[in-house]
This record gives C-alpha cells, sequence and structure tokens, in this order.
C-alpha cells in the first residue's frame, strides 16, 4: 500500500489540517513543514488579507474597513475569504482559521456539503514564559524584502546585529517586548479556549507539547505533528 504521504502529494487522499498554537509558538513554521511534507495548500488568515487588500477584491475593501480602524475582521466576512480559497483545492492547511466558535461550525458545515471533513487540529503547546523568552529576544532583518528572522538566544546571526541573508541591519519590533507578548498571550487563552473545546469534543484535537530549549525542535515538532496526522489517514 503506498505511504500516506504519496496519496497526499498525488491527490488521492484528501486533506484539512487545522493549526492552533498561541503566537511565537512556531505555527508558521511547523505548518510550512507539514505542507512540504504531504504538498498542502497553506492558507494564512493574515497573507489572505493582505492579498485581498492589495488587490482591492471587494472583500478586501470591506476587511480594510475594519483592519483599518483597529478592530477584528467579522467573521461573516472571514469565512467568505476563506471560503473562496479552499474552493481551489482539497488538501490545504489552515493557518489563523477558524478563530471563533462560528467560523470553525461554518467551515464544518462547509466541508460538510463537499463530502469532507476535517483531518486533524495540530494543537502547539508551549508554555506561556518560554513565548516570552522567545518572542522578546527575536530580531527581524530591516530590509522589508528580505524579512530573514534571528533570536539573540535560540538562532544568532554570525555577525551580532547583521542579516545573514542580506547583510541588512537586523531590529527588534517595538511589540516584541514581555508586557506586550503576555497581553498577546491573555487575549489568545480567552479567544482559543472555546475553540480547543471545541475540537476536543469533536475528537480532532492533537496537542503537540514543544521543548524550545532543544536544538531539534523545529525537526521534532514536524515529526511528531506528521506521525499524528498519518496515524488519523490510516484509521
Amino acid at each position: 500500500m503506498p505511504l500516506v504521504k504519496e496519496l497526499a502529494k498525488e491527490g488521492e487522499i484528501s486533506m484539512y489540517i487545522i493549526m492552533l498554537g498561541a503566537p511565537g509558538t512556531g505555527k508558521g513554521t511547523i505548518g510550512n513543514e507539514i505542507c512540504k511534507h504531504y504538498n498542502l495548500m497553506h492558507i494564512a488568515t493574515g497573507d489572505i488579507f493582505r492579498a485581498e487588500i492589495k488587490n482591492q477584491t471587494e472583500l478586501g475593501k470591506k476587511a480594510n474597513e475594519y483592519i483599518s480602524k483597529g478592530q477584528l475582521v467579522p467573521d461573516d466576512v472571514t469565512i467568505a475569504m476563506c471560503e473562496s480559497y479552499l474552493d481551489k483545492s482539497d488538501n490545504v492547511l489552515l493557518d489563523g482559521f477558524p478563530r471563533t466558535i462560528h467560523q470553525a461550525e461554518a467551515l464544518k458545515e462547509y466541508l460538510a456539503n463537499k463530502g469532507k471533513s476535517v483531518t486533524a487540529v495540530i494543537d502547539l503547546n508551549v508554555p506561556d514564559e518560554d513565548i516570552v523568552v522567545r518572542t522578546s529576544s527575536r530580531i527581524i532583518c530591516s530590509n522589508k524584502e528580505c524579512g530573514a528572522v534571528f533570536n539573540t538566544v535560540f538562532m544568532k546571526p554570525k555577525v551580532e546585529g547583521i542579516c545573514d541573508v542580506c547583510g541588512s541591519k537586523l531590529i527588534k519590533r517595538p511589540d516584541d517586548n514581555p508586557d506586550t507578548i503576555r497581553k498577546r498571550l491573555e487575549t489568545y487563552h480567552k479567544q482559543t479556549e472555546p475553540l480547543i473545546e471545541f475540537y476536543e469534543k469533536e475528537g480532532l484535537l492533537e496537542k503537540i507539547d514543544i521543548n524550545i530549549y532543544s536544538e531539534t525542535t523545529k525537526e521534532d515538532t514536524t515529526r511528531k505533528s506528521v506521525e499524528k496526522i498519518d496515524a488519523r489517514l490510516s484509521d
């Protein structure tokens, strides 16, 4: 029997993976690794909003009305935008959607209408104080076209203060300070706790505990995630 990975890459099976995890857990990094492993389309709401706003689509204009005021985009706009991307593939990884129970129920209904369902929900779990340490020591390339990310504790640049990739100056984001990070985490937990409970009841949640101090954190977390997904696809 062909490997699950090969069946996924050949489009013989459908996969809908949802990534959950607080800011700073490495959700985007691990999501990219999972996408490469299974050849999935990566649907990240942040990227979608930026693209739709840039292209001045109707949904982009609606979203920008709220984003420009620092307000949350309403569920109906977010759902419509994500569904337009879900129409493009039956093998996707969702990063940043759903964020609410209403969005989760809308996704369930959308997939059911296609005869599909969520494959697994990967919840990356890192202790809050570890996230504070990791994120508050993050530095980024000042060259926006590069955008490389380094860390003064976990992934130091070869030359202090200089980007390994393009040679530009490395800077620290103003909001990468402990107090702001803790507030972001508090907001995340309040918003996401009901979603975690929702997917636990659905029997879809796979919690991955992460040790950020390990030198093989990315590889270990990717391997554990793939093992959880493979087990579900093999059932």
